[in-house]
């Protein structure tokens, strides 16, 4: 008699767990799936729509020693104003003009507003060795303490310059 009783038992309780779990839940009143469309739409964009967000974190392509400095993400140390304020870079050669003493040239900044800029001016990160009718050759200060150059001589071409040498 006890084992029937238990039988029984265990059957109505079965029965209850399978028909709750048989039973539909009740749903959540449905949320908009703004979250799951902006994944899917960043995982699937192209490389004209991708935008790459620091969030704090530092450029992978800059040396340790120079995150740490001026051109960190995010930083609060204010820089000077105007081309003396700009990386190496961070500026494009626009145009070169020739004065009656020597070549004047123009460049973008990362503000992307035009700077007039002359041989022996100073950026952020070099010097301005000479304007050529080509170009820029600046003197770029090596902030790698393991580096045994402590500049070297990088050459900023016109744009179009540039634009025809990746043509070929």
């Amino acid at each position: 008699m006890r084992v029937l009783f238990t039988a029984i038992g265990v059957i109505a309780f079965s029965g209850t767990l399978f028909a709750q779990a048989k039973a539909p839940a009740a749903k959540p009143a449905a949320k908009p799936v703004t979250d799951a469309v902006a994944v899917d739409t960043a995982t699937t964009a192209g490389p004209e729509e991708y935008s790459y967000r620091a969030d704090g974190r530092r450029d992978p392509f800059l040396g340790m020693t120079a995150a740490a400095g001026t051109s960190a993400v995010g930083s609060s140390a204010k820089r000077a104003d105007g081309p003396s304020a700009f990386m190496v870079g961070e500026i494009s050669v626009r145009g070169v003009m020739q004065s009656r003493k020597s070549f004047v040239a123009m460049i973008k900044g990362p503000d992307n507003k035009t700077y007039l800029i002359h041989q022996g001016d100073k950026l952020a990160d070099g010097v301005v060795k000479t304007v050529t009718p080509q170009g820029l050759v600046v003197l770029q200060d090596i902030s790698d303490p393991l580096s045994a150059q402590k500049q070297r001589e990088v050459r900023k071409l016109l744009r179009s310059l540039e634009d025809a040498k990746e043509k070929l």
